[in-house]
């Protein structure tokens, strides 16, 4: 049987299919949209709300060499412990106490010592210290880091269990 040549309804209803996919490309093409700047938003919020708490580190820094000093009495205590319960809030943790594992992602060190108390590179000195968010760090920890005491040259250089060994010069006939 030869194909029928197109009617009207056909074509209608072709043109319906064209239609019809172009909206559903459209609707997923806008949802797309919506969730990139939903997205969007929630990060540029998080960004101002970072740099808003980077602005306020040293404040909290003066509140912690005051509080070094015994200075942090009153009414700034008051005020250093609402800014913390802020900080708190907003998800900022703070991070950099002696005895800590050194880490390089998270501190920066500034002083190097050597100590047979340790057994990893450690924090045993804290400058500054630091600051994160969720999982991005905002300030890293400043400190001073102690590795292991390495064994001493003498010790290397010395067999630990041989004999010592004597060498004699080989007799020579010259007669």
């Amino acid at each position: 049987m030869p194909d029928a040549p197109p009617t009207a309804a056909d074509s209608a209803a072709k043109q319906l299919a064209e239609r019809t996919e172009d909206l559903q490309r459209v609707s997923a093409e806008y949802a797309n949209y919506r969730r990139r700047v939903d997205r969007d938003r929630v990060l540029i919020g998080e960004l101002a709300q970072d740099r808003l708490v980077i602005g306020l580190l040293p404040v909290m820094d003066g509140f912690d060499r005051a509080s070094e000093h015994g200075d942090l009495t009153g009414a700034l205590k008051a005020t250093a412990d609402q800014l913390t319960a802020v900080l708190d809030r907003v998800g900022v943790q703070v991070f950099g106490e002696i005895g800590d594992p050194f880490d390089p992602g998270l501190h920066e060190a500034v002083l190097h010592s050597e100590s047979p108390d340790v057994s990893v590179p450690t924090c045993t000195h804290v400058m500054r210290r630091g600051y994160r968010r969720g999982d991005r760090v905002l300030r890293s920890a400043m400190v001073g880091v102690a590795d292991p005491a390495a064994p001493s040259a003498a010790a290397i250089d010395e067999p630990t269990n041989a004999a010592p060994v004597e060498r004699t010069e080989p007799a020579t006939d010259n007669q």
